[in-house]
């Protein structure tokens, strides 16, 4: 699978988080647990748009999705 999401940013979220020093093999795999997350959510969240008879997700969409 081609990655989506960058590395500086997993860097970021990690240093929010309180990291002082961040690894190449932390941002990889966070990274790695967000796309297939998201992924997941997104999948989810097209269902229930297509349940209700819409092409487009909506935000309320991707709130239900996430709390599946």
């Amino acid at each position: 699978m081609k990655h989506i999401l960058p590395l500086a940013a997993m860097e970021k979220l990690l240093k929010a988080a309180g990291a002082d020093r961040v690894s190449e093999d932390a941002k990889e795999a966070l990274r790695d647990a967000l796309e297939e997350r998201s992924m997941a959510i997104g999948h989810k969240a097209n269902e229930f748009a297509a349940h209700a008879n819409r092409k487009t997700v909506k935000g309320a969409d991707i709130r239900l999705a996430s709390k599946h």
